[in-house]
């Protein structure tokens, strides 16, 4: 009796352990799939390029433009050469066509959980003439961003933002220096100590769609999601802007801004204020607070 008893208490045992190997086994296997499931959603692009919108548009300069400051760079001949026709402030440049250069415009809200890959190629900074160029620019988070110095006289980048961590870099020479920021922040200012009129402005944000208005005055925020966004315009001078844009399927949509020098006198120019997509709330009181009004969207 006791042996039998032994033997059931053995085959038991045998059972009970071939069982839970019987069940364990499929684990691996679902934890597979759900890592290569994770993976494949990771690889999917955020936008489908089939049913992709464009907002597009201009900033336009109301009233007469006012006139650039002059540089004096007497004491540097090395860039005042560079700047045959004289060197001049860039805080206020207004096109040949009335439109305003210089102003960021991206997309502030709308995008909801999507994430983006951080571009390979880096964006550059360069200082030619002891000037910043660009004077505004932009840059995703994470992406390189590459500080030229292309005079071969002694610079230093003296960057300022408040959700990213500072720095301050000196260039004595030829040379180029990389730095990342690792959070979004609209507008981080940007100084060389040496040369007190250089000035130039970075915004960071998650994602691609962003852009600075040149010599035209226009903007382009394409590949984008059908959805609701709000627009941010923000100009150094003259303060932000903003506008509630809805784009459909395939679906390219106008806009325009519009800015005056009446508005520096009230104008509150955001430095350094992070920027949360999901707080729409905070974007509204953004847009009962900004300097001007933005005209709808066409």
């Amino acid at each position: 009796m006791l042996k039998r008893q032994r033997r059931w208490t053995q085959g038991a045992v045998v059972f009970v352990a071939t069982f839970a190997l019987a069940c364990g086994s499929g684990a691996p296997a679902d934890e597979e799939q759900a890592s290569a499931e994770a993976g494949a959603a990771a690889m999917a692009p955020p936008v489908d390029p089939a049913t992709a919108a464009t907002i597009t548009g201009r900033v336009v300069f109301e009233g007469a433009p006012p006139a650039m400051d002059p540089i004096d760079m007497s004491e540097e001949p090395t860039c005042a050469g560079k700047h045959p026709n004289g060197a001049f402030t860039e805080q206020v440049v207004v096109n040949d066509n009335g439109t305003l250069r210089n102003v960021f415009v991206y997309v502030k809200e709308g995008l909801g959980d999507r994430a983006f890959p951080t571009p390979s190629e880096p964006v550059v900074l360069d200082q030619v003439g002891c000037v910043y160029h660009p004077h505004v620019l932009g840059v995703q988070v994470g992406q390189a961003l590459v500080i030229r110095n292309s005079d071969g006289l002694l610079h230093n980048i003296n960057a300022r933002p408040s959700m990213n961590r500072p720095f301050n870099v000196s260039q004595p020479t030829t040379m180029e220096t990389t730095r990342t920021f690792g959070a979004a922040e609209v507008m981080v200012p940007v100084a060389c100590d040496v040369h007190g009129w250089m000035q130039a402005y970075i915004g960071v944000v998650e994602h691609p769609y962003f852009g600075t208005t040149g010599d035209d005055g226009t903007f382009s925020l394409a590949q984008l999601p059908p959805g609701d966004y709000v627009v941010e315009a923000w100009h150094e001078r003259y303060g932000t802007q903003t506008m509630n844009v809805t784009v459909a399927a395939n679906e390219t949509k106008e806009i325009e801004f519009r800015f005056s020098a009446a508005m520096a006198a009230h104008a509150v120019v955001p430095l350094g204020e992070p920027i949360d997509p999901h707080d729409h709330a905070a974007g509204a009181r953004g847009a009962a607070s900004t300097a001007g009004t933005a005209s709808g969207a066409r």
